[in-house]
């Protein structure tokens, strides 16, 4: 009877803890996203259905991390990283572009005299805890204390590969604006981000800078940071055009027909930043792979295509370096312009680096 007791009181606390921990990372539904013509029965939804995961198969993926057989799912030596200082960053011309990969999706833009950053992720961990989840293979090129003033910050949608509490915190003084999908605002503001500096965007929603005009354009992802939040907050990509070079940046997104609309609508694209790593058979229609990539940065009409969401943690099956080989090969077959370059290592559009496969170094 007492073990009974026990059982039953550990399995409460236990019930109760989740819920609790559930509670603080679930992002509630704002008035804003409750607004939007892709929000209805209760969540956001992508422009085509597609399969949600439902418990079961999430068990099934649980089980496959449990007991499948995995090779090199991390770096075996240092990932070489490019240490970056503000006084390098102020060096940098004001009359052009320039691009740094900070790691993973995370990207840091000089454009013209602004500093703007991009899913910024510096976290030891992308996961709610300090403790568990995926580890970063490398430290960031540059602290967020070392960077100069942010003028904006860019968000594609609040998974915590892409949506980092205890960096947008940090950033909270010294960035002048947040640009979020429509019902990540709310995180924000729980996060101590002054509401005067957010601004809000749907599918198809532009916004005119002193340097730059802004979209915010559709993907096919998914939302949620805990147990009962999905897909309350809206995803996407983001298109940055000044007056003499264009960018796209994918976030996370599934193979479809949105690309070739982009495409039309603002291209051609000097350099397209997408999404080539963590896919899988399990989540095909929420990740490409590195070949569907490809044929995204053809629709997409762009010129030279950056690969991202890859080198930093360990977010799926495969080798932690099978993206950029894959995508390395398929861009040679389809006559596709890549840049590969070291995190930290600044690139001006205008004279983009030759780039050398430095993951086969590790």
């Amino acid at each position: 009877m007492r073990i009974c007791r026990w059982a039953f009181t550990c399995a409460v606390g236990l019930v109760a803890g989740v819920m609790i921990v559930n509670n603080n990372l679930s992002a509630e539904i704002t008035e804003n996203a409750a607004q939007s013509e892709h929000f209805y029965e209760g969540t956001f939804h992508n422009a085509k259905h597609h399969e949600q995961p439902g418990l079961m198969k999430t068990l099934g993926i649980l089980t496959r991390y449990l007991t499948e057989k995995r090779v090199d799912v991390s770096p075996s030596s240092a990932v070489p990283v490019q240490a970056l200082s503000a006084e390098q960053l102020d060096a940098l011309s004001t009359d052009a572009v320039h691009v740094v990969k900070l790691g993973h999706s995370s990207i840091l833009l000089k454009v013209k005299r602004e500093y703007w950053l991009l899913d910024p992720v510096f976290s030891e961990r992308a996961s709610p805890f300090s403790f568990l989840g995926p580890k970063r293979f490398h430290p960031t090129p540059i602290s967020i204390d070392a960077l100069p003033p942010i003028d904006k910050v860019l968000i594609s949608h609040n998974h915590y590969d892409h949506l980092d509490k205890a960096a947008i915190q940090q950033l909270a003084a010294k960035t002048s604006q947040f640009l979020v999908p429509l019902g990540v605002e709310g995180d924000l503001k729980d996060w101590g981000v002054d509401e005067a500096k957010i601004l809000t965007f749907g599918w198809w929603q532009e916004h005119q800078s002193r340097d730059a005009m802004i979209a915010f354009t559709p993907t096919q992802h998914f939302s949620g940071r805990g147990l009962t939040d999905a897909n309350q907050t809206l995803w996407g990509s983001w298109v940055i055009k000044t007056d003499d070079t264009s960018l796209y940046f994918s976030g996370d997104s599934g193979y479809f027909d949105g690309f070739k609309t982009i495409g039309h609508r603002y291209g051609p694209f000097d350099l397209t930043m997408i999404e080539t790593g963590a896919y899988d058979q399990d989540w095909a229609s929420v990740h490409m792979t590195p070949e569907e990539s490809a044929q995204a940065h053809l629709d997409l009409q762009g010129n030279t295509m950056m690969p991202i969401h890859n080198g930093t943690f360990d977010l799926a099956f495969h080798a932690w370096y099978e993206p950029l080989e894959r995508i390395r090969a398929v861009s040679k077959e389809r006559g596709i312009t890549l840049t590969t370059p070291v995190f930290g290592q600044p690139m001006t559009l205008t004279q983009l680096p030759v780039t050398t496969a430095w993951w086969r170094e590790i």
